[in-house]
């Protein structure tokens, strides 16, 4: 069996953090600080990972769920970074995380004759560098289309919009679960993993940072925590971090708001994804199971960076943008899902953020502190190494490289082998082969551990009232094995009900509590309490949507904090 974040596992993490020095501290539970945290623990440092909210609660929930080279970074000629990520996206799919990603096509419609030549000698440039990467395979190359193949593949693209198009292929992944697993990996291997736990200071002997107090938000308790080097990995944050540490720091990081609406699948008839050029960058509707994911926008953000609101203004943006190349235009009555992220953007200019390169830095400021910002979704294994290299020469001695790149995540080692044996796994649970290969996509091998639930309780192999794309067995798991504490964790970042269902989630909000509270040992009141937390949430996320402007959208946000949390 594999090591869970179950519920208990949090409390013995803040009670070893306590107790004991750590060799190395990770600040925040993003894609990156889950990543330092494996990278350091599987090199023999021990290691603890503190979050002050859910894991992937910030900006690595609420990206555009692609792995990805970023073609749009080659015309701003960081070759250096798309052959990077491109090497990335190989590993995750043919080593690292095959169960969580997979190649999604993408058709380019061409609006004018001259620009075949151009596109089509950026996506020969695109393929040649993931070809020079030793693992990418499996990723379909381009190929160029006449404009009727073209709208033989995707139908409602408007005749008059495109005069052809180039097909070519990327990688997209769930971002919550993935960086949720990356977590349990780390944790797997001997890492402290607690979540809800926020940093208050940082303890300092000297001019050396030599540790942190914290508070464990669910239970008031103060901890301090020692470590010979305290990585930063807080995002849109650093800079607040910075400010504790002592003043301003050598790292300038700016929040860029990015929106993504959710849409049925019916609502556009095509068997690609679709990739538009916009005025500020570029615009992608990405195919998600039964859903079109649109997005994203681009624009600076100074409000609230624990909520970042997507406002009317947005919305419609977004709107007129795909409208602009379908036969039949969606409306906000066809939007399911909106979710907004932020991503920290390393900048030192007064320049539009959609022309901030996401490139990552990695910077000591004092001793014993490492902070590493910037960077982009698909680098994030990069990232980490770049930044436990950092915290190497703070600890001293000999300490052995990275060796990620050959370290699974957890479900991915068994998972052709379990894919392979769909029908009998489907046979043997009574259910069918499509739950079972949508169980595999979340879950890899780590298919055993639910069908071992629903073995145990045959109730756990229905689907869940109110999100039936979704069994009663994975928000039960979603408590026991992968540190699901809140009704949000499970509704939002565990499945993806609040953005997959029209009424987002409200409808499945009270069966999904009442399956957390055993596990959880909650009361009836305090199950009323969460269906109550989210609903609300969910009403301020509509009245914020239904706002003009960023900064309306933003009111509308704080107004109801005391519903959303901190």
């Amino acid at each position: 069996m594999t090591t869970p974040l179950s519920p208990g596992s949090r409390a013995a993490a803040l009670d070893a953090l306590a107790d004991q020095e750590v060799d190395v501290l990770v600040v925040g539970g993003g894609v990156t600080g889950a990543g330092i945290a494996l990278d350091a623990v599987t090199r023999g440092l021990s290691t603890g990972l503190i979050e002050q909210r859910d894991l992937a609660s910030g900006t690595s929930s609420r990206s555009s769920k692609l792995i990805h080279g970023g073609l749009r970074y080659l015309e701003m000629y960081d070759f250096g970074l798309v052959r990077e990520a491109l090497q990335e996206r190989g590993l995750l799919l043919t080593r690292l995380a095959p169960h969580l990603v997979r190649p999604v096509p993408f058709l380019y419609p061409l609006t004018h004759h001259w620009e075949r030549p151009y596109v089509g000698a950026g996506l020969a440039l695109y393929d040649s560098l993931a070809i020079a990467g030793k693992y990418d395979m499996g990723v379909p190359l381009h190929r160029h289309l006449t404009k009727r193949k073209a709208l033989a593949i995707a139908p409602d693209l408007k005749p008059g919009s495109l005069t052809g198009a180039v097909q070519y292929y990327d990688c997209q992944v769930d971002d919550a679960r993935h960086t949720m697993l990356v977590a349990r990996t780390a944790a797997h291997h001997g890492a402290h993993v607690a979540t809800r736990t926020r940093v208050t200071g940082f303890v300092r002997e000297g001019g050396r940072v030599t540790g942190v107090t914290a508070t464990d938000l669910e239970t008031g308790r103060e901890i301090s925590v020692r470590a010979r080097v305290v990585l930063n990995a807080a995002g849109v944050w650093t800079d607040d971090i910075q400010e504790m540490v002592g003043g301003r720091g050598t790292l300038n990081v700016q929040a860029s708001k990015g929106i993504h609406l959710v849409v049925p699948r019916d609502r556009i008839r095509s068997e690609s994804g679709i990739i538009l050029r916009t005025e500020k960058s570029v615009l992608f509707v990405i195919p998600w199971g039964r859903h079109w994911i649109i997005g994203t926008t681009d624009t600076p953000w100074d409000l609230d960076k624990a909520h970042p609101a997507a406002s009317k203004a947005d919305i419609e943006y977004l709107l007129g943008q795909v409208n602009g190349v379908l036969r039949e235009p969606l409306g906000p009555e066809d939007v399911e899902g909106v979710y907004a992220g932020l991503r920290p953007l390393l900048s030192g200019e007064s320049e539009p953020t959609s022309r901030i390169s996401r490139e990552h830095m990695v910077v000591t400021p004092v001793p014993g502190l490492v902070l590493v910002a910037g960077g982009k979704y698909t680098t994030y294994r990069v990232m980490a190494r770049d930044a436990v290299d950092a915290a190497a020469h703070s600890i001293g001695g000999r300490i052995p490289p990275s060796i990620t790149e050959r370290v699974p995540l957890l479900g991915a080692e068994g998972y052709e082998t379990r894919r392979n044996q769909s029908d009998t796994l489907a046979r043997r649970a009574g259910v069918h082969r499509a739950r079972i290969e949508h169980l595999l996509g979340r879950f890899g091998d780590l298919v055993d551990e639910l069908l071992a639930l629903m073995a145990e309780d045959p109730s756990l192999g229905k689907p869940l009232a109110g999100a039936e794309d979704y069994l009663r067995a994975e928000v039960v798991y979603a408590v026991t094995h992968e540190g699901a504490r809140h009704l949000d964790d499970v509704l939002t970042r565990r499945t993806r009900i609040s953005i997959e269902t029209f009424d987002r989630g409200t409808g499945a909000a009270r069966p999904a509590a009442e399956l957390m509270a055993g596990p959880l040992g909650w009361d009836e009141a305090t199950v009323d309490k969460e269906v109550d937390h989210y609903l609300r949430r969910v009403e301020a996320e509509r009245q914020s949507q239904a706002q003009l402007t960023d900064q309306e959208a933003d009111e509308a946000r704080i107004k109801s904090r005391d519903v959303l949390g901190s």
